[in-house]
């Protein structure tokens, strides 16, 4: 979230911001924040106030019961505790006033970077660039959805049978190519990022930290004893550090992990969603980095190269999108979209996304690091990004290089890890 202090002394900024990326709803909360800061501090002044009235009434009392002036003790005893129930009074006032500002800074979305498109549709996203080109063929090139039914690889109907749809089976080949991509994806990121196999479940401060909460409850599933299946390895792995203070000369702190990922994705519906394009479980490796400050908008851009560079390795057309200020997700400063061509369904899917939080979720997170020259600990930058999602990369596989007798092959880089 943003920093009431940065608030208090950029409010046109802000205003600005959110009007930039279309969060017209969020501006009125900049002059809610404001008047709830306002009454926050005086009531603490007013409270600081009277609680030293109260410790000078102290001495005094003694001091005039020492020289026998009870009377004057007295009054002065019926002022404290006037005093003391004010101070009371005051301290309800500042608990509620720190509900309701914290409320107010969770429902805020982050500032867009200054390089952030303009735009409010996904249309006005801008292309980066393309590498490669969609592939031609001599026939009508079939879904992936047609393929693996061919061969035997997914069965959606049967998943939809035991748990609804959404949830496939990936059966013989498709378990295969499943294990294959995640073993292949963990390989590339294994040698710069500490693997880590996570909790698959994370509570609601773990949520609201990476700003799933209070954004998209309607995206996550919520199981009893107040658990959600994790959406995205990003929550639990971010949350590693919470409520910490790193050392300065231990970043950039970098962490991957695969996991299966839960999203409910309502209101998803029509051919778009068809087949593996949009699932209620999924495989992702993630890859997620704590940096300097100084240093994020770097690491992003290498964090974006190391997700491309899977995509080459697989041989698939891609295409990178840096996202316009509407398009970015609540907690994002800067966003690339990766997708790579359907050659089957003759459009683009989205495979990965790569983003900058600058201190977004670190401060909500309490993730600090304390500088090796000394002074306060400062908050951290965090990024995350997938590396790769698999249900679209297994269905753009599947598409792209597939043969006129039906048949199909995979690229080389994956051979070492079919067997």
């Amino acid at each position: 979230m943003l920093g009431v202090e940065f608030i208090r002394s950029n409010p046109d900024e802000v205003r600005q911001a959110l009007s930039f990326r279309g969060a017209s709803e969020s501006v009125n909360l900049v002059d809610e924040v404001l008047e709830q800061d306002r009454i926050l501090r005086e009531a603490l002044t007013l409270q600081q106030a009277k609680q030293q009235e109260i410790n000078s009434a102290s001495r005094t009392v003694g001091t005039l019961m020492r020289e026998g002036n009870k009377e004057a003790a007295t009054d002065l005893i019926q002022r404290q505790k006037k005093l003391k129930a004010e101070v009371k009074e005051l301290g309800q006032t500042v608990s509620d006033s720190e509900e309701q500002l914290s409320k107010l800074l969770l429902a805020i979305p982050n500032i867009p970077h200054e390089s952030v498109p303009e735009g409010l549709t996904e249309a006005e996203n801008v292309t980066i660039h393309r590498h490669g080109e969609p592939p031609s063929f001599d026939f009508e090139p079939l879904p992936h959805w047609t393929i693996s039914d061919r061969h035997g690889m997914i069965d959606f109907e049967r998943g939809a049978k035991v748990a609804g749809a959404g949830f496939p089976f990936y059966m013989d080949v498709g378990a295969k190519l499943h294990r294959a991509l995640i073993n292949f994806f963990l390989s590339a990121a294994t040698p710069q990022y500490t693997e880590v196999r996570p909790p698959l479940f994370v509570n609601a401060a773990s949520a609201q930290g990476t700003g799933q909460l209070p954004d998209k409850e309607g995206q996550m599933y919520f199981i009893e004893d107040g658990f959600f299946p994790v959406p995205t390895a990003e929550v639990p792995l971010t949350n590693y550090f919470r409520d910490e203070i790193l050392s300065e000369a231990d970043l950039p702190i970098k962490l991957c992990a695969h996991t299966p990922c839960w999203r409910r994705e309502a209101g998803s519906y029509g051919a778009h969603v068809r087949g593996l394009n949009r699932l209620h479980q999924f495989d992702k490796v993630e890859i997620v980095q704590f940096t300097h400050p100084h240093a994020s908008y770097d690491v992003l851009e290498a964090m974006r190269l190391h997700a491309e560079e899977l995509l080459k390795a697989l041989e698939l057309p891609y295409r990178c999108l840096l996202m316009c200020a509407g398009e970015l997700g609540f907690n994002q400063a800067k966003q690339y979209d990766l997708e790579v061509w359907s050659a089957g369904q003759k459009r683009w899917l989205e495979v990965s996304s790569i983003s900058n939080f600058t201190d977004y979720q670190a401060r909500r997170m309490n993730i600090r690091f304390r500088p090796d020259g000394g002074g306060k600990p400062q908050l951290v930058h965090t990024l995350n990004g997938s590396a790769l999602a698999l249900p679209r990369v297994v269905a753009a596989l599947l598409e792209h290089n597939q043969k006129k007798d039906g048949s199909y092959e995979f690229p080389s880089a994956l051979t070492p890890y079919l067997t």
